[in-house]
């Protein structure tokens, strides 16, 4: 058969690597009940407490999950909401449920392989970032991915 038949649309688990999208309701909100520990690539530290990248994991913080912060830049700070700050999510310490990016579209596909390395159980792209081509390689590898919405704005709707 060749690699543009339907043997083509089946990840390494045996089904549709589509299905690891996740665009409804039911799907998000079971991933969200499944869901307790985030690493937030892109976190930023408190200076910055009004943008998204602090208090959409803040918010989560405060509903019980634990946040691992992986910031890209501010190379001074060694704790953000109290806990330790990791560089790469590689040095992170044992199994992550959930990587929530903080980063602009474009500067995605730069994570892709240490998400992957990574093997989280899904990658949720905030609002107004999203990228098919990495949210492909997630889904393939049977990492369930959400692109362009808001964590806080979804959990609050759908789990709360």
């Amino acid at each position: 058969m060749s690699s543009s038949g339907p043997v083509a649309l089946v990840n390494i688990y045996g089904m549709d690597w589509k299905g690891n999208l996740l665009t409804s309701d039911a799907e998000i909100a079971e991933l969200l009940r499944e869901t307790r520990r985030i690493a937030v690539l892109g976190i930023k530290p408190e200076s910055h407490a009004g943008q998204p990248a602090y208090y959409v994991p803040k918010y989560m913080q405060q509903t019980g999950h634990e946040i691992v912060p992986v910031p890209v830049y501010y190379p001074e700070v060694t704790e953000i909401m109290s806990e330790k700050v990791y560089r790469d999510l590689a040095e992170v310490p044992g199994e992550i449920d959930m990587v929530n990016v903080f980063r602009r579209s474009q500067d995605v596909a730069q994570h892709v392989d240490a998400i992957l390395a990574k093997k989280p159980r899904s990658v949720w792209l905030q609002l107004g970032i999203w990228n098919d081509d990495a949210a492909e390689a997630w889904a393939r590898a049977g990492i369930k991915v959400v692109q362009n919405l808001c964590l806080m704005v979804e959990h609050r709707a759908l789990v709360r």
